[in-house]
């Protein structure tokens, strides 16, 4: 707790605790602790160490989140039983992704056999109630509910944002444990409204909020459910399950991974320069490298190909960019010498642009190179081809996409509300 103030008790829950924060009255504190329950608490041990364990694993994969654009609560952690995160106003809804079919789905939905793949993922909701075992709820309900949270009525527009969003966060988690060789099963999340306004992914996400199957296998799991599992709790069995928890906090480390990609401009002039730099900047804000090199392929073809070749001996996937005006026989000229993909973007103008544009449309046989007109077509383009590698730029046009959708739900419900 040092250099924090801590105020009243918000809430005790049965595996944390958030604090106010006199001075800082748009955040919280919330400290983990040491306890491990099951069944809405009919199940509870301590266990010494998860709370170490539990905020380690939470504060790693709210960066994760964060970096990929999720919005959530997240602020920073503070030391390693606990974190700061913003004041909420917590919706009480369970919102559950499904990718596999096990646990309590197949009890509900008899005839079901474990391991049922859902695509794309299946999402439920359950009300936020102890003493009647959390129940699901349909959508209907959920409206009907006319639930409140921080000034807000959840109404279509709010259960909209919430369920777009589950889905998008276990996705981008499912993409993340991929590269470990673990499948993400299903998971559990819930959201709040915080100070502004905004509803945000909020509470904790550890090992407890999900069912995560090493090599796909059911028998390795390495999460709660092995501790619901145990016919009786005995100190070794115990001792199993924080192992667990441990591996699960040490391979959450590994998931969010600096860029093994590029991208490369490459700029028949440099009066270009300002066309490639907004390709440049696009490519920055998805965190992809980028480099903007000048070389024609007419009067210099030697050295375009050199310098192809400097960016293919790097061993990293990598897509290329050509800008070029008039006759454009850069992207040709690397298309025909590369397998790399290779993206025509010209900087079109007004006096010669229809005719121009047939240098990159109209190309010899053998040659696989596309063609956008704007830098950010360009960036998307590129951005794709570079994610079928690279699940952190795939995270992040996974939330460039579903924060563009929201903000036609944001502008829909303003036209809606000025009539």
């Amino acid at each position: 707790m040092a250099g924090l103030k801590l105020g009243d008790k918000i809430i005790e829950g049965k595996t944390k605790i958030v604090y106010a924060l006199p001075d800082d009255p748009a955040n919280v504190y919330i400290l983990s602790k040491d306890r491990i329950t099951a069944g809405d608490g009919a199940r509870a041990n301590d266990l010494e160490g998860k709370a170490v364990i539990s905020t380690a694993t939470a504060t790693s994969i709210f960066d994760l989140l964060t970096s990929a654009g999720i919005k959530n609560h997240f602020v920073r952690q503070h030391d390693d039983k606990s974190f700061i995160a913003q004041r909420c106003d917590m919706i009480p809804i369970e919102w559950v992704t499904r990718r596999l079919a096990t646990g309590s789905f197949l009890k509900r939905n008899v005839g079901v056999k474990e391991g049922y793949r859902f695509s794309p993922p299946k999402l439920e909701t359950f009300f936020k109630d102890d003493e009647n075992h959390d129940p699901q709820w349909s959508y209907e309900q959920l409206l009907g509910a006319k639930l409140e949270a921080g000034g807000r009525v959840i109404g279509r527009d709010e259960v909209e944002i919430m369920s777009r969003t589950t889905v998008a966060v276990f996705e981008v988690l499912e993409k993340a444990w991929a590269t470990q060789n673990c499948t993400l099963v299903d998971m559990k999340i819930e959201f709040g409204v915080n100070t502004k306004g905004e509803i945000v992914l909020a509470d904790l996400i550890d090992s407890d909020s999900w069912r995560l199957w090493p090599s796909g296998d059911r028998r390795l799991m390495k999460d709660k459910q092995v501790y619901r599992e145990l016919k009786e709790v005995t100190a070794e069995a115990l001792d199993e399950v924080k192992r667990n928890f441990q591996w699960v906090a040490e391979r959450v480390k590994l998931l969010q991974t600096k860029p093994s990609a590029q991208v490369v401009v490459l700029m028949g002039s440099a009066t270009d320069l300002e066309h490639g730099q907004k390709i440049n900047k696009g490519c920055q804000a998805l965190g992809i490298p980028c480099d903007v090199r000048v070389s024609s392929a007419h009067k210099g073809t030697e050295e375009t190909i050199r310098i192809l070749r400097e960016y293919e001996g790097e061993g990293i996937p990598c897509v290329f960019v050509a800008i070029a005006g008039r006759s454009n026989g850069l992207g040709p000229v690397l298309s025909g010498n590369t397998s790399y993909p290779v993206i025509n973007c010209p900087p079109v103008k007004a006096d010669w642009g229809a005719q121009d544009i047939w240098s990159s449309l109209r190309l010899p046989s053998g040659l696989g190179c596309s063609t956008v007109l704007s830098p950010d077509a360009a960036v998307l383009a590129a951005a794709q081809i570079l994610s079928l590698s690279d699940h952190m730029i795939w995270s992040r046009l996974r939330c460039k996409q579903l924060y563009t959708y929201l903000g036609l739900k944001d502008s829909d419900k303003e036209v809606r509300k000025d009539k």
